[in-house]
Order: C-alpha cells, then structure tokens, then sequence
C-alpha cells in the first residue's frame, strides 16, 4: 500500500484537508494540478495569476472611448473583444464631484437600439436618459432602459443634489416627476435643452456602440483625400508584408489528389503599419 504524502502546500481548498491529497499532471501554463479524495474536488497547486498591466488597460480604455470598435482596441493592444467590454464596465472611476454646487440642469433622451439594428422584426428600441449640469458641463445622472418611464426619470433627479432649475422638453413624462427645484417645460423648442443635446451627440461620437453612419464625415474634400492616402500607403504595406510571411503549410488532410494547405497565422495587422 502506497502511503500518501501529507505536504502543507498540498491542501484541499474546499475540505481543509492536508491528507489523501494526489498529483492530477499539470495545466498548459506548467502548474501542477491536484486532488482530493475526501470531497472530489481538483485544484490548482499554487495558481498563478494573470491579467493585463494597469498600462495597458488604461490604453484600452482611452482608445475605446477615442472611437476605436472594442474589436479594433482587442486587435491593437492583442485583447479579447470581452476583455475589452469588461474593462469598461468596471466602475473603478468616480465621475461625478460630490463637492460641486450645481444651478441648471438639463434632461434629454437619445434613442438607440439593442439586439439588431436591422432588420426590423428583431431589433428592439432602447433610450438612455441623461441629466447634465450646465456649470460645470458635466453628466450628473444616467440610465437605460426600453421605454421612457416617469420612474425612472425620477431616480436620475433623486440620484444627486439638488438644483435650481430643471430644463425639459416637451415630453409628458416629465410632468410626473417631482423636480427638487423649478421646472422649465419648454413644448417649443430645444434652446432650454441644447447643452444636453450637445453632450448625446458627443456620447455618438465617442461611445462605438451607439456611433451613427451619418455622425463622422469629413470636413472638406482635401481631408477626406489625405485620410484616403495614409490608409492606402499603410494597407498597401501590409499587403506587401503579408505575402511575404504567409508560407503554405501542408495540412494534415491532404491527400495526394487533392492538396489542402493553409496558411501560417499573421502576427500584425494593418494597423501596426499606420
């Protein structure tokens, strides 16, 4: 009978059990593996952590939210498309001033869609309510959702402290909600609401997902033509480079009638010769 080993690093995670532990071979990264008898359970022996540098996620972040697709940011930095949207949806930042005394606010919404744009049938209206602070111009409160509901416009206005004025559309909902200050109901027109109204279009802009095919253009025929012309001499480059590491490898498939080959993966892209 083989006695097993008691190793104090060698401990089950789950039971706390420093006996009946075995060696299960190790993972792709070298570390060894193990388990325990007594609850079943296999685990990694001293797990080494990974992850991406504080640089590199605050590159990521700054390039996303500069108008690069969260694919473009995963391909230039070598990330996960995933690893890309999570970054953003940390809450690691504290965007709002608590210390800051506010006078005017403004409300708006800005209509998008989620699942599918087109076509019709499957996609699915969504509306991001914004409230934002003349002086400073800044984003005090925010949320989504499928509909406009005087609720939730309530708890955007609950959310922060209070203001002086509120400045609204012409939208019913508004006339629910119980404004901790005066409120400007304009039907007529935007000009009680166009600070806002500025700062969605910017959220277009900025933010991939709700980009516009009309929102970027150019504004002049010479800067659409130099734009043309670095992006042709950058692809132009990559395509000479690429044909000069693209070997044929012979695949494993391949017969003697019918040769199969594939190609070896490319390490860059186009972007790296911009």
């Amino acid at each position: 009978m083989i006695k097993l080993k008691v190793i104090e690093e060698r401990k089950c995670p789950k039971c706390k059990s420093a006996v009946n532990q075995r060696n299960t071979g190790f993972n792709k990264s070298g570390t060894q593996r193990c388990a325990c008898k007594n609850c079943g359970i296999t685990y990694t022996l001293n797990a080494k952590t990974r992850g991406y540098s504080e640089g590199v996620r605050r590159i990521a972040i700054r390039e996303y939210y500069s108008g690069v697709s969260g694919r473009g940011v995963g391909k230039i930095n070598r990330m996960n498309k995933a690893n890309v949207y999570n970054l953003i949806k940390k809450p690691d930042t504290v965007w709002i001033s608590q210390e800051t005394e506010y006078s005017i606010f403004e409300l708006d919404k800005l209509h998008w869609f989620i699942n599918q744009k087109k076509p019709l049938d499957l996609r699915q209206s969504s509306y991001i309510m914004t409230m934002i602070s003349r002086n400073p111009r800044q984003i005090v409160g925010f949320d989504v959702d499928n509909s406009i509901l005087s609720s939730a416009i309530q708890a955007i206005v609950d959310s922060t402290e209070p203001a002086k004025y509120y400045c609204t559309d012409g939208l019913r909902g508004y006339l629910d909600v119980d404004f901790l200050g005066g409120h400007i109901y304009n039907t007529l027109d935007k000009s009680d609401t166009h600070y806002v109204a500025s700062i969605n279009s910017d959220l277009r802009h900025y933010i991939p997902i709700l980009a516009r095919k009309s929102k970027c253009f150019a504004r002049s025929p010479e800067t659409k033509r130099a734009v043309l012309a670095v992006f042709i001499d950058a692809y132009n480059k990559f395509g000479e480079a690429k044909s000069r590491w693209r070997i044929p490898v012979k695949h494993k498939s391949a017969t003697p009638n019918k040769n199969l080959c594939k190609f070896k993966e490319l390490p860059f892209s186009h972007l790296d010769f911009l």
